[in-house]
């Protein structure tokens, strides 16, 4: 190994005569993946590395500045999913502290970090978290001219402290958080905060880091402080209504427990040649030795950890590999999206549940689950398990091969749930990984789009991945989320009551996204309970998404003052039933257009909008009061009651109770980017938008805050930018749900893959955007096995081709198409050569040509011409 190799003993001593260092301390032996790198602002950009036992967020200079905001300033650092570990770690040569960085690369799993020459060594520094271990890995890779020997130090700062309490909950992190105490022991730095904290029904803990590297050092020592060139620090105050103001950046705050240490090392660095020196940080919630167990499992082959981990990201991008010669942003964004959700999948273990009730009680815990895994929200404040969040996910999930996660995901939501709130198919809203169950229990209002999304999400993924143990094992929650969902519906109008998506002010107790997803989940339980064969479900089911599709136009569209739009929210009215509409403007006036029901009967599979209705508000969405340049605004503009508020571009002649929020959150413009996509309305200044402002938002220089991350909210709007914000002001750098505006529409509705695997079959009738002659993608999971599929679009002397060619990698039945336009006249169509009969269905996305396929297995070709 590098580290033992490359480290000696020695007593501490003055390094030899400063050399001029080579610009970049590159080490070869270190696989890479892909990367994208920035050189600007670095000192204001987010890093995130994780794995799913660990993560670590810093700043691009390679500092740990005090961020997030839950527990003020201390979201970043080292991080368990359940337990803080660390403040950040530093590094020295001589007694000169490494200089901020000159870049930041963003790789498939890790993070690297280039510095300017100290003392005539240059210096770069690779983050790695491998799975499977509470623990990560720091690299630091040096290469000087000259052969000599320096003195490397190095010091860490721990925090030991729980994901939860938060530092304005009671109880709050300021009274729970015990004092860290810290020794050496062997090679290492070691943390302890043991102890039962003040106030009821709190447990006594013992929790430890552990850092350092294989390699014995030379000289150690222990303090409150040692943070590196971050002594002294900075401190943040406590939050809450009447703290005093935050300095703009801090590195550490009054939350702050921990204490200190350094390890220095006397290394031999041969002229040229790089040497890297592992370090690593171990973490338990079980005492020292288990930690320092971790930190010798990491530090074991760090070389074939890294390799593992870019390994492992190869097999992720190696699965819906797509090649679009037309959209390049989009092909780089795909492959960045998919391991942006590899990237986000945690797991918790021993998880002690306790309901919370939004941070206002602290009860005793209710149940303990042997373990959690589920896919992260966003990174650093919401890392932890949310229904909403998962269930946008999903999509892009299933869409990029990576079915395991969500499985799991959505195996822990029921899990929890039912810990909870036992058989009443409420689904829970939030929970932290050490298990606060934040909102959603039965005590509580909670989220009714929660339980109304849960069996979409389960026929979602059964439908591509066809796993009948999965749908046997999560079939009974869905009935009974949707039982629970019926028991909402208190004035009998069929609308049910509760919060939603959009949580704000003025809205009534029925709201549109929950209405929309209430059709769907009755109708995706009904395709679900037919496959179990569960006949008095399938009935019920039926009749409820028949009842409510049927009634829905006449409730909700609002027909009055140019809105051009759905109601946001009804409220029931005082006097002789019915209700009155509320308008609002929110970004869920879409979901209609969003949702994509099963074929009932009367009624075939297709969103829930009219199509008049549909094109009429999404034509409206994309004006100006409700899109920006980057995407859906959250709140679109137009005149408002709101004192002291500007109107901002009018669409409409309503005067709304809230006001106009011009944040352009990731999750919203997927929302709109999918919404165009299920009405074929593929052009540059429809879904395009939409899809392109989410990719340029993780890959664009101009606007990214990390190379490669999509964030949950973009630049620009009444939000502004995380680049210009506080670290412990920000949104989040990292959110999984914005994948669901890429992935989707690229895999579903422009290569038109649509799985019914549970019943071993799937269709793929492509839709290419007017700019797309052509788009591919090898290795799309279905079932057990894969599809290739290329479709292109090209005209010649007045007539149309459309080309659609399927590989099938393991058995199904297929059948393939292509989308035209309304009015097309098909000319003729081959299918691998033979003309063929079509089925010609009109659609919300235009017309869909379709031919069965033969066999079960291999390649079919089909040619359809128009003109």
């Amino acid at each position: 190994m590098l580290a033992a190799a490359a480290l000696v003993g020695g007593a501490l001593g003055a390094t030899g005569p400063a050399q001029a260092a080579p610009a970049r301390a590159s080490d070869p032996a270190l696989l890479r993946s892909p990367e994208l790198s920035e050189t600007s602002r670095l000192p204001e950009r987010r890093t995130v590395v994780t794995g799913d036992r660990a993560w670590v967020l810093g700043s691009a200079d390679g500092r740990f500045p005090a961020a997030g905001f839950h527990t003020r300033g201390e979201m970043g650092g080292f991080w368990t999913p359940s337990l803080k570990l660390l403040d950040g770690v530093w590094f020295g040569i001589g007694d000169q502290w490494i200089g901020q960085g000159t870049q930041t690369t963003s790789g498939w799993g890790y993070v690297r970090t280039d510095f300017p020459a100290t003392d005539g060594v240059a210096a770069s520094r690779t983050d790695l978290v491998p799975d499977g271990v509470p623990g990560a890995l720091v690299g630091l890779t040096l290469r000087s001219s000259t052969s000599r020997s320096v003195v490397l130090r190095a010091d860490a700062h721990s925090e030991l402290m729980g994901s939860y309490p938060w530092g304005e909950t009671k109880p709050s992190q300021t009274t729970v958080n015990l004092p860290d105490t810290g020794s050496v022991e062997g090679n290492a730095l070691v943390f302890r905060d043991q102890g039962t904290p003040p106030g009821a029904d709190q447990t006594a803990h013992d929790w430890a880091a552990a850092f350092g590297s294989a390699a014995m050092p030379t000289t150690t020592a222990l303090g409150k402080n040692f943070r590196g060139p971050q002594d002294p620090a900075v401190i943040c105050p406590a939050s809450g209504p009447d703290a005093p103001a935050a300095p703009a950046r801090c590195d550490d705050t009054a939350y702050g427990k921990g204490t200190g240490g350094q390890l220095a090392y006397k290394l031999r660095l041969k002229a040229g040649e790089p040497t890297t020196v592992w370090f690593g940080v171990g973490g338990s919630r079980d005492g020292t030795a288990d930690a320092q167990r971790a930190l010798a499992k990491v530090l074991a082959d760090p070389g074939a950890a890294l390799a593992a981990k870019v390994r492992g990201r190869e097999e992720v991008a190696d699965l819906t590999d797509v090649s679009l010669p037309g959209d390049p942003l989009v092909e780089q964004s795909v492959a960045w999206s998919k391991q942006m959700l590899a990237a986000s999948v945690q797991r918790s273990d021993d998880v002690a549940l306790r309901v919370v009730d939004a941070g206002t009680t602290y009860p005793a815990p209710v149940k303990t689950l042997d373990s959690m895994r589920w896919i992260g929200a966003g990174w650093p404040d919401y890392t932890w398990l949310f229904g909403t969040d998962g269930e946008f996910t999903a999509f892009a999930s299933v869409a990029a091969g990576q079915f395991g996660p969500i499985k799991a995901h959505l195996r822990t939501l029921r899990d929890v749930s039912e810990a909870v709130n036992g058989g009443s198919g409420k689904i829970v809203h939030e929970v932290t990984p050490d298990g606060a169950v934040y909102f959603g229990s039965n005590a509580d209002e909670g989220n009714t789009d929660e339980s109304a999304k849960y069996p979409s999400a389960v026929a979602l993924v059964w439908r591509w991945s066809g796993d009948q143990k999965f749908l046997r094992d999560l079939y009974p929650a869905s009935v009974r989320a949707m039982r629970h969902v019926d028991s909402l519906d208190a004035d009998g109008d069929g609308w049910p009551e509760g919060l939603g998506n959009v949580e704000r002010n003025g809205m009534g107790t029925e709201k549109l996204d929950n209405t929309v997803y209430t059709i769907r989940g009755y109708a995706d339980l009904a395709d679900l309970a037919k496959a179990r064969g569960d006949g008095k479900t399938q009935r019920w089911a039926t009749q409820r998404a028949q009842k409510l599709t049927e009634a829905f136009e006449r409730a909700w569209w609002y027909p009055k003052d140019g809105a051009r739009s759905y109601a946001d929210s009804l409220d029931p009215e005082p006097v002789g039933g019915g209700n009155t509409r509320i308008f609002q403007r929110h970004w869920i006036g879409l979901t209609p257009t969003d949702a994509v029901l099963p074929a009932l009967p009367g009624r075939p599979a297709g969103p829930l909008a009219s199509d008049e209705h549909a094109r009429t508000t999404l034509a409206q969405h994309e004006r100006s009061c409700y899109t920006g340049e980057l995407g859906l605004y959250h709140t679109g503009t137009g005149a408002n009651s709101v004192a002291g508020d500007t109107d901002g571009t009018r669409c409409d002649q309503v005067v709304s109770s809230v006001t106009n929020e011009t944040s352009i959150f990731t999750l919203n413009s997927a929302i709109a980017g999918v919404s165009e996509g299920n009405y074929g309305r593929l052009g540059d200044d429809q879904q395009g938008v939409y899809t392109h402002g989410n990719a340029r938002a993780q890959l664009d220089p101009d606007l990214w805050e990390m190379p490669g991350a999509m964030p949950e909210i973009v630049p620009g709007g009444s939000f502004g930018a995380n680049i210009e914000k506080p670290f412990n002001e920000r949104s989040m750098v990292l959110q999984a749900w914005g994948a669901y505006g890429v992935l989707w529409p690229v895999v579903h509705q422009w290569l038109g893959v649509s799985p019914d695997m549970g019943r071993g079959r799937v269709a793929v009738v492509p839709q290419l955007p007017p700019d797309q002659p052509k788009a591919s993608a090898r290795s799309i999971k279905v079932g057990s096995g894969r599809l290739d599929v290329t479709a292109s679009r090209s005209t010649d002397g007045g007539v149309t081709r459309y080309d659609t060619t399927v590989v099938r990698h393991g058995r199904s039945t297929l059948v393939l198409g292509a989308v035209l336009p309304r009015d097309s006249r098909v000319g003729s169509a081959t299918l691998d050569g033979r003309k063929v009969k079509t089925v010609l269905t009109p659609t919300s996305r235009g017309l869909e040509v379709t031919v069965r396929a033969p066999g079960k297995k291999g390649t079919s070709h089909l040619v359809v011409t128009t003109g």
